[in-house]
């Protein structure tokens, strides 16, 4: 396991990583990507726990991906399966399971302000935290995507299923964007990756 872990989390996280997955029983399934998560945590009906982590995610969002799915098992684990999956507990779990990581000898340094104020009140998904989702990105092999903050409002988009939007304007947080198809309005987060029609 130590073998297949160095291929993708830090060199400096694999030895605690690798105690941690074995401490809990973990079966670690690293999967082809999925568009909608980086990861899950299933507690199979054998009873066995299950995490799958995407494959093509950098290093530094591997580490993240996993540990957060290994919150959600130890968070069940201490304060039963009715909690909200990323509630209070779940939070409180994954910062405190984080926080060991968060070292100049795991993540570059200019990493970890952000993730650091990430863990103040960590998120469901690394993605809906713009910022860190940015940071991340960084690390990322390049790709001709781009951010929606980044593209001009009235611009025509593609996102991964095909479907096609016109940017519109920021409402608080999100934009804006009109399905092209069939003129629904759409919420996006800034930092959605997608493929801006010429």
């Amino acid at each position: 396991m130590q073998e297949v872990l160095v291929k993708y989390i830090p060199q400096q996280a694999v030895i605690p990583v690798f105690e941690l997955i074995k401490a809990l029983g973990v079966h670690l399934k690293i999967v082809d990507e999925r568009v909608t998560r980086h990861g899950d945590y299933r507690r199979m009906p054998d009873g066995r726990h299950q995490i799958t982590v995407n494959t093509n995610l950098n290093k530094y969002r591997f580490l993240i991906t996993l540990i957060h799915e290994i919150a959600h098992l130890v968070a069940f684990k201490k304060y039963g399966r009715s909690i909200k999956p990323h509630g209070k507990e779940w939070k409180h779990t994954f910062q405190q399971l984080m926080l060991p990581f968060i070292r100049p000898e795991i993540f570059p340094s200019r990493l970890l302000p952000v993730i650091a104020q990430h863990f103040k009140n960590p998120k469901a998904s690394s993605d809906t935290d713009a910022r860190l989702s940015i940071a991340l990105k960084q690390y990322d092999p390049a790709n001709d995507k781009n951010y929606i903050f980044e593209i001009p409002v009235g611009s025509l988009f593609r996102i991964y299923n095909g479907k096609v939007f016109k940017k519109g304007n920021k409402r608080v947080k999100r934009y804006e964007c009109l399905e092209t198809g069939t003129g629904r309005i759409y919420l996006f987060q800034p930092n959605a990756e997608v493929e801006l029609l010429k």
